[in-house]
C-alpha cells in the first residue's frame, strides 16, 4: 500500500481523478484478497432504502453474499443488500473526517432502526467507514493521531444515536480506529465521575461507545501489527456479527490480535437509545460476559 501511495500521489496533481479511482481500486484489491470470498466487491454508487431514498456516491461497498447477481450490474445498490461501505482518500485531512461521519449519518438513516437486544440496537446493519492511504500531517512537529482523534471528537455530535455513528478508519501507514461498545456500565465504575456519568446516562448504567485508535507506533504495539491488518480482522469481525458463517475466521483473526493494542475515550450515552423492553432489561441487571457473540454481553467477544 506504501508503495501504491507513493506512485498514486506522484500523479496526483496532473490527474487527480485518476489518482482517486486507482486509490479505490487499491482497496478493492485488498477487500478481495482477504475479505470471506462469499461477499462481493464494488466500486462506487448510490444506495437505495425500501421507501427509494437514495443515498450520496459512496467509493467502495461490500456487498452481502445474498445479493442477486442480476442486481450486481447495476450502480445503484439495494441497501438491505450492502454489508459495509467505504469513502476512500488518497492523503486524509481533518475535512475528509469530519465529512465521513455526516456522510455517515446520511448512509445510515436508509436503514430501520432494530430492536431485541444491546447489540442490535446499538448497531446499524451497515458499516461505514473512512479509508486512506496515508495523511496530510508531515511537518516533524505534527501529531497526525492526535488531529484524527480531535476530529471524529469534534463532529461526533453529528451522530444523535450511536446506530449512527463512524464505524472504522485506516489510514494504512499510522493507525486504524475501530468504533466499540460497551452495552452496560456501572457508573459506580468510575467513583470520581459516578455523578457525571449517572447524569448522561439518566440513572445508574447506561450504555458507552468509543473509537478506539490501533497506532503502529503506540507503546506496547506488537512489532508485527499493521494497520491493514487491524482493518481486516476488525472489518471481519463486525461483518461476522451479522453472518454467523464467518465467525470461525472472525474469531482467529481476534484471539492471533491481529488488530493490536489500542486506546480511545468513551462516550456516555443515555440508556433511553434503547427500546423500552431493552432498557427495563437493563435496568434490571440483564447483561454477559466475556461470551462470545453474545448479544446481551458488557463488551463485543
Amino acid at each position: 500500500m506504501a508503495s501504491e501511495y507513493a506512485r498514486i500521489y506522484a500523479r496526483a496533481a496532473e490527474d487527480p481523478g485518476t489518482a482517486g479511482d486507482e486509490g479505490e481500486e487499491n482497496w478493492a484489491t485488498l477487500f478481495k484478497e482477504w475479505l470471506p470470498p462469499t461477499y462481493h466487491i464494488q466500486t462506487k454508487g448510490r444506495l437505495i432504502g425500501h421507501d427509494g431514498s437514495i443515498s450520496p456516491q459512496v467509493d467502495l461497498l461490500v456487498l452481502k453474499p445474498s445479493y442477486p447477481r442480476k442486481l450486481q450490474e447495476k450502480k445503484v445498490w439495494l441497501a438491505a443488500g450492502v454489508a459495509a461501505a467505504f469513502e476512500c482518500k488518497t492523503t486524509v485531512t481533518a475535512g475528509h473526517v469530519k465529512a465521513a461521519v455526516n456522510r455517515c449519518v446520511q448512509f445510515k438513516k436508509l436503514y430501520q432502526q432494530r430492536a431485541g437486544s444491546p447489540q442490535k440496537e446499538l448497531r446499524s446493519p451497515l458499516i461505514f467507514g473512512l479509508l486512506a492511504h496515508s495523511h496530510s500531517w508531515k511537518g516533524e512537529r505534527s501529531d497526525p493521531l492526535g488531529n484524527i482523534d480531535s476530529a471524529l471528537k469534534k463532529s461526533e455530535t453529528a451522530a444523535p444515536h450511536p446506530r449512527f455513528e463512524l464505524d472504522l478508519v485506516c489510514v494504512a501507514d499510522l493507525a486504524t480506529f475501530n468504533r466499540s461498545y460497551i452495552t452496560s456500565y456501572d457508573a459506580s465504575w468510575k467513583s470520581d465521575q459516578q455523578s457525571n456519568l449517572e447524569a448522561a446516562f439518566g440513572g445508574p448504567r447506561g450504555p458507552m461507545t468509543s473509537m478506539m485508535n490501533s497506532a503502529l507506533n503506540a507503546g506496547g504495539q506488537p512489532s508485527d501489527f499493521r494497520p491493514i491488518g487491524a482493518l481486516i480482522g476488525l472489518l471481519t469481525q463486525r461483518l461476522a456479527w451479522e453472518d454467523p458463517h464467518i465467525r470461525d475466521i472472525a474469531d482467529y483473526f481476534r484471539l492471533a490480535n491481529l488488530w493490536g493494542n489500542g486506546q480511545g475515550l468513551l462516550r456516555p450515552w443515555p440508556l433511553s437509545v434503547y427500546s423500552d423492553e431493552v432498557r427495563k432489561q437493563i435496568e434490571g441487571g440483564r447483561r454477559t460476559n466475556g461470551v462470545s457473540w453474545d448479544e446481551w454481553s458488557v463488551g463485543e467477544m
